[in-house]
């Protein structure tokens, strides 16, 4: 299962996806992909088999992955901070794999309708979705 993880700024949260995913979910080849150097290195300490940087690399990686999880302003266009350009919005709402994205309230983007829970809380939330998706019982 081909995993794309895109996270920006200094990679925080990426960080957190991919080191839960690697511990959880065992055939995961999870590529990073970080809209800046920072972010690439915090998901590849972290674990992560591959990682590049930048808007092409997303693009690229969008084709190629099964599930794309990362903070939800990965699918809005000048999101977290003006990191996330149209073209990579694009490719992430415009690819065939499964979106799973973590409801960030920040960045003048407010998702409602969601309880408040922590970042930690969250990540375990994904890696119950992927264990899903993977057709694995949790």
């Amino acid at each position: 299962m081909n995993i794309l993880v895109i996270d920006a700024q200094g990679g925080g949260i990426g960080k957190q996806l991919v080191a839960a995913i690697k511990q959880n979910v065992a055939d995961a080849v999870i590529t990073a992909v970080g809209t800046n150097s920072t972010a690439t290195a915090a998901m590849l300490k972290a674990g992560a088999d591959y990682g590049a940087t930048g808007e092409n690399a997303v693009v690229v990686g969008c084709r190629k992955a099964d599930i794309i999880v990362g903070p939800i302003g990965i699918v809005i266009a000048d999101a977290l901070f003006g990191e996330i350009t149209p073209r990579m919005a694009k490719a992430v709402g415009q690819s065939a794999a499964k979106r799973i994205l973590v409801p960030i309230s920040h960045c003048e983007n407010i998702v409602v309708g969601i309880a408040a829970l922590s970042i930690s809380a969250m990540v375990q939330e994904v890696v119950n979705v992927i264990q899903s998706l993977a057709g694995k019982e949790q």
